[in-house]
């Protein structure tokens, strides 16, 4: 057999392929040392070791097969796999609410390059409903690529790049708006996005998927169903984060932009509010209402537009032992604008201060959130705290550290002016900052303890 039937296969793999007969997208079924594995052996990504065979197994799932454990293969069929989605031309049906969707890439819009073994961006919107054909019976769904980027690749450009995108489609009278995002900054874009747009009358729902859509566990399809039936029917007219709620399928949580953070780096759960409760929570038949307040769905085509942003800005996150020309370097390199995240109640080492004062002196904008998350800065009890806010450092109460660095870059992005820039910063503007927390907005439970894993039986994770 000629190479092409071995993509990326090099050196000693390749050899146990052409050993044996079995080409890639062949069914196999291959003895080991550790058992018996059967599946479709799938093309090798070229940066990996010629020492594995990369292997679908029925379940949805590859594993990765060493060479040196194989006693014997065979092929048992064959079927070269076509993992691109189609796009299909979305219906149009009278009484459903129209939405649209703006793709930025990320998982939720994503397929597996088998060239490098990676998820990459390569669905276009379109796509999607030829994945998840059940959008067509929750909403009318127009589509627009804007961006093909990983989140890790979002940033100001882009930010005001949706707000405005944002403000167009409301002024055309559009029901409500998804956003597909990457989930690894989801909650930088919700934060930048509450900012930029300001007193919607429809819900602007950003979604997420933690498992990329060839995996059989992906939460994909659910949170965009989920996504699309709040930005076409909820009542809740705000920048939210749609994903799921507990581990399992049963419902999603409305996370407020400024309040929600991702908190597990592969959960399907992962985000989570913060400081406060969740907006309410969804399926696919209707919501249930977790807060009482918030800004309610008009009939208007009226919106703030304020896509403004500054790159002068950067978060500090205080170890022990710190020195001050960390401070310096970042004054020198001409940052405006620096968010610390400080222990305990908001705290650095004694030995910053001098460096603070030059920063203060040179009129960087300097405010302090929490390494904790939760909580609030409290600068009034300690000698350090007091000393600090003595030396130019602002308390953020209980903003998130992100949230924090978004909105003075946004505030930045419109004025210098060191009271306006403070005035801006503590006031809230969808309850970045909280005159309290409510009692179950704090709740971190710990595996082992007795009565913690009894409620993980009776209820779930």
């Amino acid at each position: 057999m000629s190479d092409d039937f071995f993509q990326g296969y090099q050196g000693d793999a390749l050899e146990v392929l052409k050993k044996y007969n079995v080409r890639v997208w062949g069914q196999s079924e291959i003895e080991t040392t550790r058992g018996r594995f059967v599946g479709t052996i799938l093309p090798r990504s070229e940066n990996d070791d010629d020492k594995h065979i990369v292997l679908k197994i029925p379940t949805g799932y590859n594993v990765g097969i060493d060479i040196r454990t194989i006693e014997t293969m065979q092929e048992t069929g064959y079927k070269k796999a076509n993992y691109k989605i189609p796009e299909k031309e979305f219906p149009i049906t009278e009484g459903l609410p129209n939405v649209k969707l703006f793709g930025t890439g990320g998982t939720i819009a994503s397929r597996l390059d088998y060239r490098t073994g990676a998820v990459i961006p390569a669905f276009s919107p379109g796509e999607l409903y030829g994945a998840v054909p059940e959008l067509a019976d929750i909403c009318n769904l127009e589509t627009e690529k804007v961006f093909a980027v990983f989140s890790e690749n979002m940033g100001p450009m882009q930010y005001m790049k949706l707000a405005r995108a944002i403000g167009k489609e409301i002024e055309n009278g559009i029901d409500g708006i998804v956003i597909g995002h990457g989930t690894d900054t989801l909650h930088h874009t919700g934060a930048a996005l509450t900012f930029m747009v300001q007193n919607p009358p429809v819900p602007i729902v950003l979604v997420g998927s933690q498992r990329s859509s060839d995996r059989p566990s992906s939460d994909a399809a659910l949170n965009l169903m989920h996504a699309m039936y709040t930005a076409g029917n909820s009542d809740i007219a705000e920048v939210m984060v749609c994903m799921f709620g507990p581990t399992s399928d049963e419902y999603g949580l409305l996370h407020k932009g400024t309040r929600v953070r991702k908190m597990h780096s592969s959960y399907r759960s992962t985000f989570r509010t913060i400081g406060d409760t969740p907006l309410a929570t969804v399926t696919r038949k209707g919501f249930r209402h977790i807060k009482k307040t918030y800004n309610h769905r008009r009939k208007d085509h009226k919106v703030e537009i304020k896509p403004y942003f500054s790159d002068a800005v950067t978060m500090l996150y205080y170890y022990p032992g710190m020195k001050p020309d960390t401070i310096d370097a970042l004054v020198d390199a001409g940052y405006k604008g620096i968010i610390f995240v400080g222990t305990g109640l908001g705290h650095v080492n004694k030995e910053l201060y001098p460096a603070i004062e030059r920063a203060h002196a040179k009129g960087v904008h300097m405010y302090m959130t929490l390494q904790t998350i939760w909580g609030y800065v409290h600068m009034f009890v300690y000698d350090t705290g007091r000393d600090m806010m003595a030396k130019g450092i602002i308390p953020a109460g209980n903003m998130l550290p992100e949230v924090a660095w978004v909105k003075l870059s946004w505030i930045l992005g419109q004025t210098d002016d060191p009271e306006e820039v403070k005035k801006m910063m503590l006031t809230s503007v969808n309850d970045e900052i909280t005159p309290r927390e409510p009692y179950n907005g704090y709740l971190v439970y710990q595996g082992g303890v007795p009565e913690v894993e009894e409620f993980i039986r009776k209820v779930h994770k």
